[in-house]
C-alpha cells in the first residue's frame, strides 16, 4: 500500500505545484504595472492646470488667432488656481493688483494671489509682495521677501537690496547673504550635469 500512495502523493504534490507555479505567473503577468489611480488623477490635475493657465494667456494677449478676451482668460486663470497653478495665482495677482486691461483693481485679492503662489516657490510673486511691502514703506518686510526670492536665483530681487543697502534700508549683512545666496542658487541652476544636458540636447 505504501508503494500505491507515494505515487498519489506525488501527482497531487506535482498538480498542486503546477497549480501554484500557473498561480505566481498569473500574478506577475497581472500586478505591477498598473498605475494606482491617484497618479492618474494627478496627471489628469496637472494637465488641466497647465492647459487652463495656457489658454488663459492665449486669451489674455490675444494670440494663436483667439480674440482678445481677458475676462476669459481670468475664468481660465482661476480655474487654473484652483487647481493649484502656480503660475496662474501669479497671473490672476498681477491683473487684481495693476487693474490692468479694463479690470477692477483689487490689491487685496492681487496680494492674496502672490501669497498662494510665493508660499509654494513662485519667485516672480515673492518679488511682487516684495515691491507691495516697500511701496507701503514697510521696508524691513521688503527685504525679507527679497532675500527670499534672490536666494532662489532672481537677479531682479538681488538688484532690489543691494538699492535698499545703499539706501540704508538693507544691512551689509543682509546684501551679503543674498549675494551668496544669489550664486549659489545660479551655480545649482548651472551646474556642469545642466551644461552637459544642454550640449547632449536632453
Amino acid at each position: 500500500m505504501s508503494g500505491v500512495a507515494a505515487p498519489a502523493q506525488a501527482g497531487v504534490s506535482a498538480e498542486s505545484d503546477d497549480a501554484a507555479a500557473r498561480d505566481l505567473q498569473q500574478r506577475f503577468m497581472t500586478s505591477g504595472h498598473e498605475r494606482p489611480e491617484g497618479d492618474r488623477n494627478v496627471r489628469k490635475k496637472e494637465t488641466q492646470q497647465q492647459l487652463c493657465t495656457c489658454l488663459g494667456h492665449k486669451y489674455y494677449f490675444g494670440q494663436h488667432g483667439l480674440a482678445k478676451d481677458v475676462s476669459r482668460a481670468i475664468e481660465l486663470w482661476t480655474e487654473a488656481a484652483e487647481l493649484g497653478s502656480l503660475d496662474a495665482h501669479y497671473q490672476l495677482g498681477v491683473v487684481y493688483y495693476t487693474g490692468d486691461d479694463g479690470v477692477a483693481e483689487d490689491k487685496p485679492s492681487g496680494i492674496r494671489h502672490f501669497q498662494q503662489a510665493a508660499m509654494e516657490g513662485h519667485v516672480e510673486s515673492r518679488h511682487n509682495l516684495a515691491v507691495d511691502e516697500h511701496n507701503n514703506g514697510n521696508y524691513e518686510l521688503a527685504v525679507q521677501h527679497w532675500m527670499i526670492s534672490a536666494k532662489m536665483g532672481y537677479e531682479v530681487s538681488l538688484n532690489r537690496i543691494k538699492e535698499m543697502f545703499k539706501q540704508g534700508h538693507a544691512t551689509k549683512a543682509q546684501y551679503a547673504e543674498a549675494l551668496l545666496g544669489y550664486r549659489d542658487a545660479v551655480e545649482e541652476m548651472t551646474s556642469p550635469q545642466r551644461k552637459e544636458a544642454k550640449r547632449l540636447g536632453v
